[in-house]
């Protein structure tokens, strides 16, 4: 199973279509997780009903089998860690972005906590420009 931490903008999608493409490649299965801490009254990165719709239809026509799950109130980076505990999980795929040295410093990223905590493969990309 291929772990594909989705965020809704470029970064998300650039993941979920190298996770796609791991997946018809290894011949296994996506888990995408879409997941928030649910600090403000509206997370740009948490996909609203229709977005998750236009991911559902992206997947369906694709032909690999997926579950998609969307935890709110939790740590992103700690719910995509803990579903690459699971035997089946074989490669995280995320999307990363450039952040300055302040920026990294101030808020952290979750990026580069997978990076460094997941036991498993990671597969971090960027989308194209």
């Amino acid at each position: 199973m291929i772990v594909v931490g989705y965020t809704a903008d470029a970064f998300g999608h650039a993941a979920l279509e190298h996770g796609i493409s791991e997946a018809k490649l290894r011949d296994t299965s996506l888990l995408v997780i879409n997941a928030t801490s649910g600090e403000s009254y509206v997370d740009p990165r948490f996909a609203g009903e229709s977005e998750v719709h236009d991911v559902e239809g992206r997947l369906a026509e694709c032909g690999v089998a997926f579950e998609i799950i969307q935890p709110f109130g939790v740590d992103p980076a700690d719910e995509l860690l803990t579903a690459m505990e699971r035997a089946d999980a074989t490669l995280l795929v995320v999307g990363i972005r450039h952040r300055n040295p302040v920026g990294k410093l101030l808020l952290g990223s979750v990026a580069q906590k997978l990076i460094l905590e997941c036991p498993k493969p990671v597969l971090a990309v960027k989308p194209q420009e």
